[in-house]
């Protein structure tokens, strides 16, 4: 009873699910294979069903199962792929087939089952991926072999197409590495690798599909570290490198310098204090410090820890020699055939009593704008300007231990150990003034001393002055065209004011040179016109010291107040006669030496014979020619009359 009920129940399911058609029509199907390209669209075809009768007639049923049956729907006689929106026929998902199974029914009665093999066609749908467990950052020996593999690295690609690896050669460390198999991705060591010169490594790894058209990539960045290693000897500091690029030092020789007096101290060195590191900075291991020679009978001491070197006792006492060379060494505590040695120098020195001196507290420098890129600057009379000190602790004041610098350093100027200036003449702008600092320093003794420096920058064509107060040095800072007329005109100017006081002072100078002879030339016919030989008459007169007398070419002259008073003859002419007084007149006449004046109250006195009626005769020549008192030049006619007369003409001549 139930295996009926059972029956029944499976047929009423095939009539749900299935086509019905004819029983007779089940038969001359087969085995469906077909194949569909992945990321198909939804319908797309997949293959015709082979049976006799077309699916939908009476009792005759098509009924699709299976794993994957639900990727396919009927149509009519034909299969078609079933997707939807959010289903994508993915081979990497599903795999490469699919499978399902397609039953016919007749009249509710299975008649024939057939197999559905769909192949999944692959497309290059995906890129390259790097597995993670080999893009990690990893460490790497520094004294890993060269030519040998030190990391792999592994990428995979969905489709399963073949993949390549190229290292990026724009990266910065790429060249310690190379790949010589490229698809195995084995990375091998190219150079040589020092933990000292570079801690870190940064390359750029790309992994591409090789045998696609696509040509799909993916790239990464790989951080290697590399790890130190002890392997380096100390070295002294400073470090010199041999050559660059390479990490090997050169070990200085440290310099002190000491007097005879100098004792129970410390010694600084140049270029430094003795200080030694290992070659293994990430190792750091700690250091020992001795001397191996030159101690002096323990006058030199070294601390094994810091390195200081002190002098126990002083020189003082000549020795053979000035200077103490010592070798001093330096190794690890914990592995001492890893050393390094240096030199130590101590000179001894004589005591410093005086300080180097510039000649000059200011130089004076010219340089002359051009286009080359350098030229020394010169001083007055364009000779090379040179900065020099002077050393009274030499005998000669030349201290072979100066040497020169700017402060602070200039970008257009530098200064030679000769004290010689040179300058960046392609950046110098012309009337640009420039006050740079010299500093001369003993290097023996640090003592400094300094002095400015005074530049002008000519333009081009201009002459470097030959003075400090020349005509060039007054114009040096203007155009020679604009200099030169400014000339020109003070020049002129000079001139003009030199002939206007000239003229001026002839014109003053005419009048009083023709008083005197126009007047005389006028009045008296045996009078002379010519001023000089007037002149020349009072000029060469001689003079009695007790008359009072004068000798001329008209004959004696003599002042008023010398003569002998009047004779009785003359009695009836020695009243008196009225006439307005005058004052004395003056002559001036110009001179070279200055101004002379000459008294014109004389008159001339003839000597006669022992014989003769009078001693006495006045000469009428001179004094008829004379100009009156309302003239400039007044002469009296005739003797003086009265003692009042002459009282008078003496307070007047006072």
């Amino acid at each position: 009873m139930s295996r009926t009920f059972c029956v029944l129940l499976w047929q009423v399911a095939l009539r749900v699910f299935c086509h019905v058609a004819t029983a007779s029509l089940c038969m001359g199907g087969s085995n469906i294979f077909a194949s569909v390209r992945e990321n198909s669209p939804m319908g797309q075809f997949i293959s015709h069903i082979s049976i006799r009768s077309d699916p939908g007639a009476n009792t005759v049923r098509l009924c699709l199962t299976g794993p994957n049956a639900n990727w396919f729907y009927l149509e009519g006689r034909t299969i078609r792929l079933n997707l939807s929106a959010s289903r994508v026929l993915d081979r990497e998902v599903l795999g490469p087939f699919l499978i399902a199974e397609l039953t016919c029914y007749e009249d509710d009665i299975k008649q024939s089952h057939y197999r559905i093999l769909v192949e999944i066609l692959n497309e290059n749908d995906n890129k390259p991926k790097f597995l993670e467990e080999t893009i990690q950052p990893f460490s790497i020996s520094e004294v890993a072999a060269v030519n040998s593999v030190v990391f792999t690295v592994k990428a995979v690609d969905s489709d399963g197409d073949m993949i390549s690896y190229i290292i990026d050669q724009s990266s910065e460390d790429a060249w310690f590495f190379r790949i010589d198999l490229p698809n195995s991705g084995k990375v091998v060591l190219n150079k040589p690798l020092d933990y000292e010169s570079k801690t870190r490594l940064q390359i750029i790894m790309w992994a591409q599909e090789s045998n696609t058209e696509e040509k799909f990539n993916i790239s990464t960045v790989l951080k290697i570290d590399i790890e130190d290693v002890d392997d380096q000897y100390p070295h002294f500091l400073p470090c010199t490198p041999v050559s660059p690029g390479v990490p090997v030092c050169m070990n200085p020789t440290y310099t002190a310098n000491i007097t005879r007096k100098y004792q129970n101290s410390v010694l600084e060195f140049s270029p430094g204090p003795i200080r030694a590191r290992d070659g293994d900075r990430g190792i750091n291991a700690p250091l020992l410090y001795t001397i191996l020679s030159g101690d002096d009978h323990g006058r030199f001491v070294m601390d094994n820890r810091t390195g200081e070197i002190r002098l126990t006792r002083a020189v003082d006492k000549p020795r053979p020699a000035a200077n103490f060379s010592l070798v001093v060494m330096v190794c690890q505590v914990e592995d001492q055939l890893k050393y390094s040695v240096a030199t130590v120098l101590v000179r001894v020195l004589s005591e410093n009593s005086f300080p180097p001196l510039f000649n000059t507290t200011t130089f004076k420098g010219f340089i002359i704008q051009s286009s080359s890129p350098a030229s020394i600057v010169s001083t007055y009379g364009n000779q090379v300007l040179q900065v020099q000190v002077s050393d009274q602790d030499f005998s000669d004041g030349v201290n072979p231990n100066i040497r020169f610098f700017l402060h602070p350093p200039s970008r257009l100027y530098q200064v030679t150990q000769e004290g010689v200036l040179i300058a960046r003449t392609d950046q110098l702008r012309p009337f640009d003034r420039h006050i740079l600092q010299v500093v001369a320093r003993d290097e023996e003794s640090g003592e400094e001393a300094s002095a400015s420096v005074d530049i002008e920058v000519l333009q081009r064509g201009q002459a470097v002055p030959h003075g400090a107060f020349t005509e060039q040095q007054l114009f040096g800072d203007m155009d020679s065209r604009l200099a030169g007329g400014i000339a020109a005109l003070i020049l002129l100017m000079f001139l003009s004011a030199f002939l206007f006081l000239l003229l001026r002072f002839m014109r003053r100078r005419q009048p009083q040179e023709s008083v005197f002879p126009a007047a005389v030339a006028g009045k008296h016919p045996k009078a002379s016109s010519r001023s000089p030989g007037f002149m020349d008459e009072a000029l060469h007169r001689q003079a009695s010291p007790q008359s009072g007398s004068f000798h001329g070419r008209q004959g004696l002259y003599t002042r008023r107040q010398s003569l002998p008073p009047p004779t009785s003859s003359s009695a009836a002419d020695s009243r008196p006669r009225p006439h307005p007084p005058a004052p004395p007149t003056e002559v001036s006449v110009s001179e070279p030496a200055g101004r002379c004046r000459f008294q014109t109250d004389l008159f001339v006195i003839v000597e006669k014979p022992p014989g003769g009626a009078s001693g006495w005769e006045r000469s009428p020549d001179v004094t008829a020619g004379l100009p009156s008192s309302g003239q400039a030049t007044h002469v009296h006619a005739g003797a003086p009359h009265t003692d009042e007369d002459v009282k008078t003409d003496q307070s007047r001549d006072t």
